[in-house]
This record gives structure tokens, C-alpha cells and sequence, in this order.
């Protein structure tokens, strides 16, 4: 009964005019509130979805663990699926790996080179605990060397056992 009379009291007071001053200001300050409190849940909100994204990554290792043999194959050797595919690409740089019969095929190309005379080396392929890594190199021709002014697409394909893993060019 005393909310109710409270309640009905300060409603005719407040069309009287005797606490319509009051009033706005109670007004302002519950909308304050409302918005400072949907403001600290978006930012609790999104800093929970960040931790939780951020526990969910994977932890990339590029420690080797071991190398890994390969052996440079020759245009003749080439499967002809892969042969097909790199024929396709070499106009521009590309990077390819093939996979059949438990052998990995990895193949590197430099596209469009303005003389003969280049040549690739693969200085380093190893395997780590998320990943196969290849580095290699295109060498261009040594000044004392003849070459022809044609355009040549170098590539190189080596070929190594089959590991299910990615293969990360470097």
C-alpha cells in the first residue's frame, strides 16, 4: 500500500510541475545506465571471443626435424597429369606438388626469363612436426657463359616420399 501511495503521490506531483526538474534528470541517468551497461557487455563480449580464438590456434612449429631425401627427376620422368599442369603454368611463377604411388612430387617454377641460362637449386627440404619446408634458388646465368636471347620458363620437379603433410615454399 505505501509503494502504491508513494507512487501515486509522486505521479500527481510530477504534473504539477514540482518535480519535472527531477524528473529529467532521473530520466538521463536510467539512459546512461542502459547504455554504459550494454557498453561494458560488448567489450566483456568480445574479449571472451578473443580468448577463445586465441586458444584455438595452432601452434605453427618450424623447428626441423629431420631432412628429407629427394632426387631431382628428369623431363622424361615426370607423370603426365603433373607434366600437363606445369605446362599449363609456366608462363608465370608457380609452385605445385603432386602426389602418386607414395611419392611426393614437388615442382618449382620461375615463369618467363629473358635468356637461357638459368638454372634452380634446392638448398634445403626438411620436414617439421606441422609441415614439409623447400628452399630453393634460381641462379642466373654466370657472365661467362653463352646464352640465347629466347625466352625460357626454368622449373625444376623433384621427387621424395609421400608425407601427409603441407608443403611450405621458401
Amino acid at each position: 500500500m505505501g509503494l502504491q501511495l508513494n507512487f501515486f503521490v509522486y505521479a500527481q506531483l510530477a504534473k504539477t510541475g514540482l518535480f519535472l526538474h527531477r524528473s529529467v534528470y532521473d530520466s538521463s541517468e536510467i539512459i546512461y545506465g542502459v547504455v554504459m551497461k550494454k557498453y561494458i557487455l560488448a567489450i566483456l563480449c568480445m574479449s571472451i571471443l578473443c580468448l577463445f580464438i586465441g586458444c584455438s590456434t595452432e601452434k605453427i612449429s618450424t623447428e626441423k626435424l629431420r631432412d628429407i631425401e629427394f632426387t631431382v627427376v628428369p623431363n622424361k620422368d615426370i607423370p603426365e597429369e603433373l607434366e600437363e599442369m606445369i605446362d599449363e603454368k609456366d608462363e608465370e611463377p608457380f609452385k605445385l606438388t603432386y602426389a602418386d604411388d607414395g611419392t611426393l612430387y614437388i615442382a618449382v617454377g620461375y615463369g618467363k626469363q629473358p635468356t637461357s641460362g638459368y638454372s634452380i637449386k634446392v638448398t634445403e627440404l626438411y620436414e617439421t612436426e606441422n609441415a614439409i619446408y623447400i628452399h630453393m634458388n634460381l641462379i642466373g646465368p654466370a657472365k661467362d657463359e653463352k646464352i640465347l636471347e629466347r625466352a625460357t620458363y626454368p622449373y625444376i620437379v623433384v621427387k621424395t616420399e609421400f608425407i601427409d603433410k603441407n608443403v611450405v615454399f621458401e
